[in-house]
């Protein structure tokens, strides 16, 4: 185990609270859904929260590609050389490994979600699903991963969970294909748009024919078929936290069927989950764990 921080225990108490108030200003769905976690895991996802949005936000409020690539450099060897445990005496960093230590996360997937973001600033375009995949295994993959780890598991649930992963960035690709665009980003493979008829001069031009709605609906099936792979594996997470994992399976695959419900209109609007559905489908993933936490108190 490694030592704590400067300021022992009590500091990475105050840590610990820095990142949860990361979660709440960063992401309310996700705050909202990690709640009713027991302590020890709420924390722990809070801190793997503030870990990734701390690393994407490297490369997206960088103001040069050249700033970014040397900030995430300088990230990774400080990551690297506190998984080898040495003193991190950086506040994310702190209560991350910390998390990491406590819930045995493997060592390789913090560095690997590190190389996907720096995919961002190098790669701007994809020729083949295959380096795609790989790229959405880095970014969100290794995240589902980690927050696997965090909330337990047993059998096989990894390898569920990082088609998870995969199902939540591709839907995320479908629905951001305006804005990646206007950052000058194209994740739809070249290779299938050629096949499909659809060409860059197209997307630039935000044409919506039948060539754009048959090639969103093949990525829109390939997507689909990743969530139904992964489904099998919410029963193998604990009970403890598999309703957090629930309420982002639900989600976006919700909001995938709304980017099939606009007709792929993701130029204009970014199709997403009413509020009301958002709070229904929390609600209905977190009824459980409310019941079984109200039995406790009331057995108690």
């Amino acid at each position: 185990m490694r030592p704590p921080p400067s300021g022992g225990i009590n500091s990475l108490d105050v840590l610990y609270a820095q990142a949860a108030e990361a979660a709440r200003a960063g992401s309310q769905g996700f705050s909202f859904a990690t709640r009713l976690f027991p302590l020890d895991l709420r924390r722990a996802a809070h801190a793997v929260y503030w870990f990734c949005y701390y690393t994407r936000r490297l490369a997206s409020q960088a103001k040069t590609p050249e700033q970014g690539r040397s900030d995430l450099e300088r990230w990774a060897s400080m990551v690297a050389a506190g998984l080898r445990g040495e003193l991190a005496r950086h506040p994310v960093l702190d209560v991350f490994l910390d998390t990491v230590d406590h819930r045995a996360i493997p060592h390789d997937l913090p560095l690997e979600m590190i190389e996907g973001v720096r995919m961002d600033l190098d790669q701007m375009r994809y020729s083949s699903f295959s380096q795609l995949r790989t790229h959405c295994h880095r970014v969100t993959g290794t995240v589902s991963l980690m927050m696997t780890h965090v909330v337990g598991f047993r059998g096989p649930a990894l390898d569920y969970m990082a088609d998870l992963g995969l199902a939540i960035e591709l839907t995320a690709i479908l629905r951001d294909v305006g804005e990646q665009l206007a950052l000058g980003r194209i994740y739809l493979p070249l290779e299938e748009m050629e096949a499909f008829g659809y060409s860059e001069a197209d997307l630039a031009a935000h044409l919506r024919n039948d060539a754009f709605r048959q090639l969103m609906q093949f990525q829109a099936e390939r997507a689909r078929s990743y969530y139904q792979k992964a489904e099998p594996g919410l029963k193998l997470l604990d009970q403890r936290g598999r309703f957090a994992m629930k309420v982002a399976f639900d989600m976006y695959r919700k909001t995938l069927r709304h980017i099939e419900a606009s007709d792929f209109d993701v130029f204009h609007r970014r199709p997403a989950v009413p509020a009301v559905e958002r709070a229904w489908i929390t609600a209905r993933s977190m009824a459980g764990p409310i019941t079984r936490s109200l039995w406790r108190v009331m057995s108690a």
